[in-house]
């Protein structure tokens, strides 16, 4: 079992390695996050909290080309960036779970002002939510993927650059 110390050295090793000044470091090879694709049990109830709970727009509502019957839809979460779903019917997938290699948390940022009003419409909504930090807000969306709102600007997470 590892220490604390193990930990930071071997992190500070990675970093030592791999993190180059903001400077020095090359631009990606990307040009962005086209989407992100999570799973949903019920097509209704997640349009229902994404849009109407969470203000994101949906998009576009199409068949999902891998699964004939099942929908791919997508919601604006701003700088041309969507969040996506399939839906998967016939399928019986069970409950969302977090495994190694799977999502953890999708973390959107949002103006400090909108994240105000957004951990209002939780708390109307009665979605349990924790707030960490005071800029983050983390809860589940209806079929249990982890959710972030982070008032924190994009490239920054707690006064810090990360980008």
């Amino acid at each position: 079992m590892s220490t604390t110390h193990d930990i930071a050295a071997d992190r500070a090793a990675l970093r030592a390695e791999f993190l180059a000044p903001a400077e020095e470091r090359p631009a990606s090879s990307a040009r962005g996050l086209h989407h992100t694709a999570l799973v949903s049990s019920d097509v209704r109830r997640t349009i229902e909290f994404y849009q109407g709970v969470l203000g994101f727009p949906l998009t576009e509502l199409i068949e999902n080309r891998d699964y004939p019957g099942s929908s791919h839809f997508f919601f604006d979460i701003g700088n041309q960036n969507l969040l996506a779903f399939f839906d998967f019917p016939g399928l019986d997938l069970g409950p969302y779970a977090e495994v190694l290699g799977g999502l953890h948390h999708v973390a959107i940022s949002v103006d400090p002002q909108r994240w105000e009003q957004l951990r209002g419409a939780l708390t109307d909504a009665g979605v349990e939510h924790v707030v960490h930090s005071g800029v983050s807000i983390y809860f589940r969306d209806p079929d249990g993927a982890r959710i972030e709102l982070i008032a924190d600007p994009l490239g920054e997470m707690y006064g810090e650059i990360v980008l």
